[in-house]
């Protein structure tokens, strides 16, 4: 339990230096940009490093970038994966497993838990961009963090 509190402070702690970790990310040897998608959103990894004293899980920081009117396709992610993910800039509506449509603002935050499914994740503005940091608690091998719905 210890462990498990010592690394929600972690993830915690990174996303309050949200604006810090994207002006470095550029420095950072671990940044692994992708160009924006047709649907108007680029993700970026910012951050990168193994959890000491936890054998096999890492912190990773990814840096969600939506232009205008952006949006995901529902999508899945690592199985292993816990996120904490904050809104560092504009506003940002998000829908996982099925519940509740919400929308974030600036400072704002969520979590989605291991093997949920985000139905909706999309800037909330059709004039403004939004971001957010999405910080990953996952195995340190994971190297593939999202991957698409399948559509039926």
């Amino acid at each position: 339990m210890k462990t498990l509190i010592s690394t929600l402070a972690i993830a915690a702690a990174f996303a309050a230096l949200a604006p810090v970790a994207h002006a470095q990310a550029h420095d950072h040897a671990a940044a692994r940009e992708t160009a924006p998608t047709p649907s108007g959103v680029k993700a970026t990894l910012v951050y990168q490093h193994a959890i000491p004293d936890v054998a096999g899980k890492s912190v990773k920081g990814v840096l969600v970038e939506y232009q205008p009117g952006g949006s995901n396709g529902s999508h899945v992610h690592a199985r292993s994966a816990l996120i904490y993910a904050t809104v560092i800039q504009g506003a940002v509506v998000s829908q996982v497993n099925g519940g509740e449509i919400r929308t974030f603002k600036t400072g704002e935050n969520f979590t989605e838990l291991p093997g949920d499914f985000h139905n909706i994740s999309a800037n909330a503005s059709k004039t403004e961009p939004a971001k957010l940091l999405a910080v990953f608690i996952v195995d340190t091998d994971e190297t593939v963090l999202t991957t698409p719905a399948k559509q039926n």
